[in-house]
């Protein structure tokens, strides 16, 4: 099949920036780059045909830039667009202008996005369409009103921005002596974060799952889902693991979950691949969360246990071609993981921790995906989500996938930054994570998890690879004395030179 498109621009960075650059790179899509002055050196820059700066390290005057990034596109003559998920990714005005301009935006139309991007109105949405939603309010106009909105709904309750994602101004409420100067918190965070103040009240289910459904529609009409995610492991209401199937999930209960998300999507015209956020209280019931209007970071998942490439196919769709599978053909085969590997510590609350990496080797064999935007003698900078690579397992069962995740995260090294990779690793082989007992709290419930140290057969590795280290150093110093010798006293190593490093 001839690619829908000559030329596309990837309005992002970092690992997602280079995961649409291969796919375009496959479908035989030549591919523009955009970067800020902080990214000049990035692997989504080298991997690019063609890249063009946008600005300064700020986000605020580089990647959020829809004037910039339109320039670039006219001036390279992309006809496409394709937003990555962060920065503009969810912007119903980039989407707008995209269409404006006569570029194609590979998401959903300005419309459906302006619909589903604003919790509150998303929230009526759904209603309307027979949807289950959390019991929540309207936007809050004070704290006075908050008050009478918690007790109506009964506590605990969650402050949430109307606008955006992540975790930003979102606080968990439990009486109503805090709730006054947390909702103060929660709308300096969205207004920072958003440009948007507006936080409402969402009763707080206790010890909910995350569960959220793919779907992918086209402007045909026609929407599929691609089953569920567990999503429950999150740090600050950030994912940290995410998988699929999920462990308490059947078929039947996947079939009901998947036509509601369905259902929600052509509510509201819906075109593209997104994702219907749920969760699911301890006695089994659903409600519909939120959705969100993009590609999601833990797509991976669902490509390896369903047999899809999801950026290929929001490609297709956005060329005008109808959505390639029917529901009877989405059928998932074994279990897959997804690790976030970032550059935080989870010792000390997963501050960031950004700085250059030495050295980087990446895991393999059978069953292993590794989605990675850096490399050997790459900064991470101080500006961005810290987040470095993905790291994607999957198994013929859910035990299969988390002992090749264990042993993938033993091959993974990256030097130079405090990352993540021993906490997964203690989280893959937790009694808990594998019985599958999983919820939005499980790292407040497990806080042995974030305890370094905790892991001796890492600590056998680290003395191993100290010992390693320090024998081929001896060896190097040998050989080089060996040189020197024979060549009269003089050493053919220039002054200051290093060895690189090995494995």
């Amino acid at each position: 099949m001839a690619a829908p498109f000559k030329k596309l621009l990837i309005a992002n960075r970092g690992e997602i920036a280079v995961r649409v650059i291969r796919a375009c790179h496959e479908m035989g899509i030549r591919t523009v780059a955009v970067y800020s002055e902080a990214d000049r050196d990035a692997l989504h820059v080298r991997f690019a045909h063609e890249a063009y700066s946008i600005g300064p390290p700020p986000s605020s005057e580089s990647y959020l830039r829809i004037d910039k990034i339109l320039d670039v596109a006219k001036r390279s003559g992309a006809e496409a667009i394709h937003p990555g998920y962060g920065f503009l990714s969810e912007n119903d005005q980039f989407s707008r202008a995209c269409r404006d301009a006569g570029v194609v935006f590979v998401g959903p139309p300005p419309e459906a996005m302006e619909a589903m991007g604003d919790k509150v109105r998303s929230r009526e949405l759904m209603t309307k369409a027979g949807v289950a939603v959390v019991p929540g309010s309207p936007p809050l106009k004070d704290a006075k009103e908050a008050v009478a909105y918690a007790e109506k709904i009964g506590y605990p309750v969650l402050l949430k921005a109307s606008a955006g994602g992540g975790g930003k101004g979102m606080r968990v409420v439990r009486t109503s002596a805090e709730l006054p100067s947390l909702l103060a918190q929660a709308q300096g965070e969205a207004r920072s974060s958003f440009g948007n103040e507006t936080v409402f009240l969402e009763k707080y289910v206790d010890r909910p799952r995350h569960i959220e459904v793919q779907i992918l529609a086209d402007a045909q009409g026609n929407c599929i889902h691609l089953g569920e995610r567990e999503c429950s492991i999150q740090r600050r209401h950030q994912k940290l693991i995410e998988e699929s199937p999920s462990p308490v999930i059947d078929a039947a209960t996947r079939a009901k979950i998947g036509a509601m998300a369905v259902k929600a999507a052509l509510a509201c015209g819906y075109v593209s691949a997104g994702t219907v956020e749920m969760l699911r209280g301890a006695d089994g019931s659903f409600y519909f969360m939120e959705m969100n209007t993009r590609l999601q970071v833990e797509h991976p998942v669902t490509e390896m246990v369903y047999g899809v490439d999801l950026v290929k196919a929001m490609i297709e769709i956005a060329g005008g071609a109808k959505v390639p599978w029917t529901q009877d053909q989405i059928v998932p085969r074994g279990h897959a993981i997804e690790c976030r590997i970032i550059a935080e510590d989870p010792s000390r609350n997963f501050m960031p921790a950004p700085g250059t990496i030495r050295a980087l080797r990446g895991p393999g064999g059978p069953g292993v995906r590794y989605d990675g935007g850096i490399y050997g003698g790459f900064t991470v900078p101080v500006h961005y989500d810290p987040m470095l690579a993905k790291l994607i397992t999957w198994g013929a069962d859910r035990n299969e996938a988390a002992a090749r995740m264990t042993r993938a995260l033993d091959e993974l090294r990256v030097d130079g930054v405090k990352t993540s990779i021993a906490f997964h690793r203690r989280v893959m082989t937790h009694p808990a994570f594998l019985a599958g007992d999983l919820h939005t709290g499980f790292l407040g419930e497990h806080p042995e998890l974030l305890v370094p140290g905790t892991d001796p057969w890492l600590s056998e590795v680290a003395v191993l690879a100290a010992a390693v280290a320090h024998f081929r150093r001896l060896e190097q110093l040998s050989q080089r004395a060996t040189r020197a010798g024979a060549s009269g006293g003089r050493s053919g190593w220039k002054s200051g030179a290093r060895a690189g490093w090995r494995s």
